[in-house]
């Protein structure tokens, strides 16, 4: 009984301080909201795995969205094709099979070795595709997650990297190189 009790208290009281630190979120601006919470990357992430391109309308990187969308749309082209086209040679296949020559590549191919060739080489080609998609959708959801963990670095004007260019007037070399600066 007193286990169930600890359990419950600590449960209220968990809940209790979460609320007020997200209520002391709550009252700056979006902006600044989405660079304090420290749970915007996994919301981000959580968005993008939901919706994909959503995590990044969240952390506000929509110039991130064609790419999304084109590679997405790119890989799902490619597989609807090969898929399409896998098909008819199977399709011939088993025309030829059952003694039935009247298919779509009668008068281009002749033997039914070269349907197999063509069926196994749209059904890689249609795998391919597929692993383009579901990489392309993971990276998505990766960019996201990775995307708004970069929105929360501390880019301030105290740490810089500066670039330099010296001539040596001695030896007239040039030295080329980067500075990094911080200020106290």
């Amino acid at each position: 009984m007193k286990n169930k009790a600890l359990l419950i208290f600590l449960l209220i009281f968990s809940i209790q301080t979460y609320s007020q630190d997200r209520t002391a979120l709550d009252s700056l601006p979006r902006r600044e909201r989405i660079k304090k919470d420290y749970l915007t990357p996994s919301k981000a992430a959580f968005y993008s795995a939901v919706v994909p391109g959503l995590g990044q309308i969240h952390t506000r990187r929509y110039w991130t969205l064609p790419f999304i969308y084109g590679g997405l749309a790119t890989a799902g082209y490619f597989y609807k094709t090969q898929s399409d086209s896998y098909n008819r040679y199977r399709t011939a296949y088993k025309q030829r099979i059952r003694g039935d020559f009247s298919d779509e590549f009668t008068n281009k191919i002749a033997l039914n070795s070269q349907l197999i060739e063509g069926m196994e080489f749209h059904k890689t080609n249609r795998d391919f595709a597929l692993m383009w998609l579901v990489g392309g959708y993971l990276l998505n959801v990766l960019d996201a997650n990775v995307g708004a963990h970069l929105l929360q670095f501390n880019v301030d004007q105290d740490l810089a990297f500066k670039p330099y260019f010296n001539q040596d007037n001695i030896y007239s070399d040039p030295s080329v190189g980067i500075a990094l600066q911080i200020k106290f």
